[in-house]
């Protein structure tokens, strides 16, 4: 549950964010205008129930209608045994009136806490295994879940649905307890300096519109509204009419049908009408200024500027655009800034969305000295394209970005289902598809026009005042009709369906080629699933070893660096031509490594499998180590350890990791602290990387996985060619991280100025994932703070509305007896007394009281739900595929787990639970500002 924002904006660290790409944006049309009787005539599909009409189809997604007036999609794949069930209401911020801010946003929660016949929704959620939740944004409020293929689920969550879209208490004591919940959810958002900017500048930009209030609302509105006012917000938008279903992924179409015009159709046909919305942001007519000052974080610089909204045929060029000059590596700010070393970090990104928008761009500093350079470089950057075009070669770059972002989504069936519901918010779901037409079609002139158009001074939102003679006003937005595009429109023909797959234990076993490439320098241990996917989409991960703890010792920041860098050049190519060729290829790449190890990770399509891994193989074996990328690394690291310093999570957690480790300085287990962390990276030598990298770097100890649709014999050829010569790393012996106790110690760490607490406990145990007592530990775990029907959710989240997000982990080790256990929420400050007697209290009954026969039958259930949906995922096999060859495990294993968590009994729970839960043995941390105010 949460007031949703553009996807990077969830990072903290700015160095992070890569470029915003929405698949999709319309306007609203009328209802009639969806209806093509030339395209229904040519459709086919399964009979439909009465009261229900077809509408339209496009590339194996169909839309349907019930008399009520709500529109249905249907997305069927069956590659992948798992269904996503989307409901979208369009409403959201825009449609807010005055005193009402928040109130969409807090709709979203009250949905959540039931109707006369189910009041604990999420509780439910958690018993069948549903991943579940919902979000809102300007424009629209979505409810989603995505479980194991199952009849059964399926209609449950349905029925809930239709039973919460008319039927939600939205009752004044679930209103109270929420209160507490949201206003942790507003305040977690303060924490974060840029949120708080970006949010000031649209302030500032829009004077009328509403898409200038934040979604989560002003706290004034939030914290007083009027339960009537609330139930009347409801009662108006939470309307059949109002609303569009998409069910996606693996399902019976005819089936999903019958049940939606069962649980949806006997709803009536509303009679209000909606409340028109007219308001119209004028032309900006001069720039606009905002300084923000806080405590904590990183200087940053930003320019906001007004554009078309995300349905008109300019928003494609728009958001090119903010590509060609906010990508990373490749964008013009980013070589104008980071690598003149005015900036850490650069980015680029839209707000795609129902009326004229804005596009952001902006800047991470390393020190407030630069803010005044850098702010001019940006901007000449940005406002100079009239004298300085677009090229081909950057429209290409920011064209193959793109549609290789658009793949991706439209291959997996719940990212499909999401970007479905986001293009319904702005208008229709076709511009999914429209959207991908344009950008293949755009012509230079397209993109160099609207940045002369709309990248303008007078069109400005920025952190000053500069005053100007002779203003330039950017065109005003035009009306134009996107039902006659879109008559007659059905997408690419050639598209294809993929295999029904199960996901199993013993199928994945079955279905997974497991061998061994003897090679001259080394074996390579394989393990191959081949699989048709939508999209063909393949994933795989590649993985070294080398070392022991002893030729480690010193060098674990040389390490980590080394597996950042790897892949940032050789001698033949830098590393934006090395982006631009996994771009070609429609592949994403990341490289990772933890001291005695390098995991490359790659997702791609059939045809690029192997040569990409031919590509990862070149740069693996050529890596040169650029000075200015490492530089470009310091510099990023220094940032992030500079943000780090006044984040709550971030203190607390490695004053208990510290708290906890015994290895000395220079071991690579230890835990730095931030200062020892900051030294050694500002110590980094590039000697010292190319030394480390020829010292270890090889073959030798090397793990292929690959999950999807692939051609396994070319992936054989191309790592036996890839690593044909390679010199062999030295001999790999794993780190161990034995099992020691620790002193119980309680620990307070003052954070000035920081509107969001953060508290976490943790406690060593001796146990390995083969220990007998671990399938009661599992389920023990999952009872006590992992599922929405838990002990410490219900009491801190349910019941007291102390915190909006409390859990506990169990961390178990697959190699030894070692493991942790670990309980944390996020909190106002002022509510710390409460929130930490409710967790003492809750872990003391469980130690003491145990679980209830129903608590362990509908977690256990759960639980396997759950399970079967992880499994279900292809990047969870690859992962699992990884740590199984590394064992000598299969999916028997996994499966085996399954079968002794199922015959667990609530004794046998509780034994296990008593013999290891020790509240008096954890130790705790609460970082935040807990000054009296």
């Amino acid at each position: 549950m949460s007031a949703s924002s553009p996807r990077h904006l969830a990072s903290r660290h700015l160095a992070s964010l890569t470029l915003l790409r929405l698949a999709a944006a319309a306007v609203v049309v009328p209802a009639a205008a969806f209806t093509a009787p030339s395209v229904l005539a040519a459709q086919s599909g399964p009979a439909l129930p009465k009261g229900m009409t077809r509408v339209t189809s496009v590339e194996g997604i169909t839309e349907y209608r019930l008399q009520n007036g709500l529109r249905v999609l249907l997305a069927p794949d069956a590659s992948k045994p798992t269904t996503t069930v989307n409901m979208t209401y369009m409403v959201g911020s825009r449609h807010e009136n005055y005193g009402e801010t928040g109130m969409a946003h807090l709709l979203e929660h009250m949905l959540f806490k039931g109707t006369p016949t189910l009041r604990n929704a999420l509780g439910e959620f958690s018993r069948r295994g549903l991943r579940a939740n919902g979000s809102t944004w300007t424009d629209r409020t979505n409810y989603f879940a995505s479980f194991a293929a199952n009849e059964d689920n399926l209609e449950w969550y349905l029925g809930w649905q239709a039973d919460a879209m008319v039927n939600s208490l939205i009752a004044r004591k679930d209103l109270d307890t929420e209160m507490t919940v949201v206003r942790n959810e507003m305040e977690s958002g303060e924490n974060n300096p840029f949120r708080i900017l970006m949010s000031k500048m649209n302030a500032v930009a829009y004077q009328w519109h509403n898409y200038g209030k934040s979604t989560i609302g002003a706290r004034s509105d939030v914290e007083n509204v009027d339960i009537s006012r609330l139930q009347a917000f409801y009662r108006t938008y939470y309307q059949p009419d109002n609303a569009v279903l998409i069910v996606s992924g693996a399902f019976d179409p005819a089936k999903t049908l019958t049940s939606i015009s069962r649980t949806f159709g006997k709803l009536p046909k509303p009679k209000r009408a909606l409340p028109p919305l007219y308001t119209v942001e004028p032309v900006q007519d001069g720039e606009r200024s905002i300084t923000l000052r806080r405590t904590g974080g990183t200087p940053l610089v930003a320019a906001l500027y007004h554009v078309p909204q995300g349905s008109h045929p300019d928003a494609t060029a728009v958001d090119l655009l903010s590509g060609i000059l906010g990508d990373n590596p490749s964008g013009r700010l980013y070589k104008n800034l980071v690598e003149s070393r005015l900036a850490a970090a650069t980015f680029g990104f839209t707000f795609d969305s129902h009326d004229p928008g804005t596009v952001m761009f902006g800047a991470q500093l390393a020190s407030p000295a630069q803010q005044d350079a850098a702010r001019e470089a940006m901007l000449k950057t940005l406002e100079s394209i009239k004298t300085e075009p677009i090229t081909e070669e950057e429209l290409e770059r920011a064209r193959t970005k793109w549609l290789k972002d658009w793949d991706a989504a439209y291959s997996d069936p719940q990212k499909v289902g999401v970007s479905l519901s986001e293009s319904i918010a702005i208008g229709d779901w076709r511009t999914f598809f429209l959207a991908r037409d344009r950008v293949r079609a755009i012509k230079l002139a397209d993109v160099q026009r609207v940045a002369e158009s709309y990248l303008l001074q007078s069109n400005r939102t920025l952190g000053a005042y500069v005053p100007t003679d002779a203003p330039q006003r950017a065109p005003a937005p035009k009306a134009f009709d996107l039902d006659k595009e879109l008559n007659g429109y059905t997408g690419d023909k050639d598209y294809a369906q993929a295999e029904a797959f199960d996901p199993t234990p013993a199928n994945l076993d079955a279905r997974t080629q497991r061998k061994t490439l003897d090679l001259p320098n080394g074996p390579v241990q394989l393990a191959l699933l081949e699989k048709s996917t939508r999209g063909r989409v393949v994933n795989a991960r590649l993985s070294l070893q080398f070392g022991d703890a002893d030729s480690l010792k010193g060098k674990m920041d040389v390490s980590r660096a080394v597996s950042a860098l790897v892949y940032r050049g050789t001698p033949t190519l830098t590393r934006q031509q090395i982006d631009d060729k996994f771009d070609a290829l429609r592949t994403d790449v990341s490289f990772a490594g933890s001291g005695t190890d390098l995991s490359v990770n790659i997702t791609t399509t059939r045809d690029n499998l192997a040569p990409a891994v031919a590509l990862v193989m070149d740069i693996l074996r050529n890596a040169s180590f650029p000075e200015a990328q490492l530089d470009e690394y310091q510099r990023g690291e220094l940032a992030s350890i500079e943000d780090d310093r006044q984040e709550p999570d971030e203190v607390a957690r490695r004053t208990l990791a510290r708290h906890g480790n015994p290895w000395p300085a220079g071991d690579v287990r230890y835990v730095q602290t931030f200062e020892e962390k900051a030294a050694a990276i500002n110590g980094l030598k590039r000697e010292d990387l190319v030394a480390f990298y020829n010292q270890f770097y090889g073959a030798g100890k090397v793990r292929f996985v690959a999950v999807g649709d692939f051609d396994g014999k070319a992936v054989e050829q191309s790592l036996t060619k890839g690593l044909e010569g390679w010199k062999t790393a030295p001999s790999y012996t794993r780190v161990s991280d034995p099992f020691h106790p620790v002193e119980p110690k309680q620990f307070d760490l003052p954070l000035p100025d920081k509107a969001n607490a953060f508290y976490a406990a943790t406690m060593p145990m001796p146990v390995q994932d083969t220990n007998a007592d671990y399938p009661a530990l599992y389920v023990a775990n999952y009872l006590l703070g992992t599922s929405e029907t838990s002990r410490l959710w219900t009491r801190v989240r349910e019941k007291e509305g102390l915190s909006y997000n409390v859990r506990s982990a169990l961390n178990v080790s697959l190699y030894e007896p070692t493991a942790d256990w670990t309980v944390y929420a996020i909190y106002a400050p002022s509510n710390r007394a409460k929130l930490e007697t409710a967790i003492k209290e809750e872990l003391a009954r469980a130690a003491k009281d145990g679980f209830t026969d129903a608590e362990v039958k509908d977690g256990i259930a759960s639980i396997m739900s759950l399970r079967k949906l992880t499994r279900a995922q292809d990047r969870a096999v690859v992962r699992t595929w990884a740590e199984y060859l590394e064992l000598g495990r299969t999916f028997a294993f996994s499966a085996d787990l399954d079968r002794k968590m199922q015959a667990l009994t609530t004794d046998q729970v509780n034994t296990v639970l008593r013999k290891y839960l020790k509240p008096e043995a954890f130790s705790s941390a609460a970082a935040g500002d807990f000054r009296a105010k």
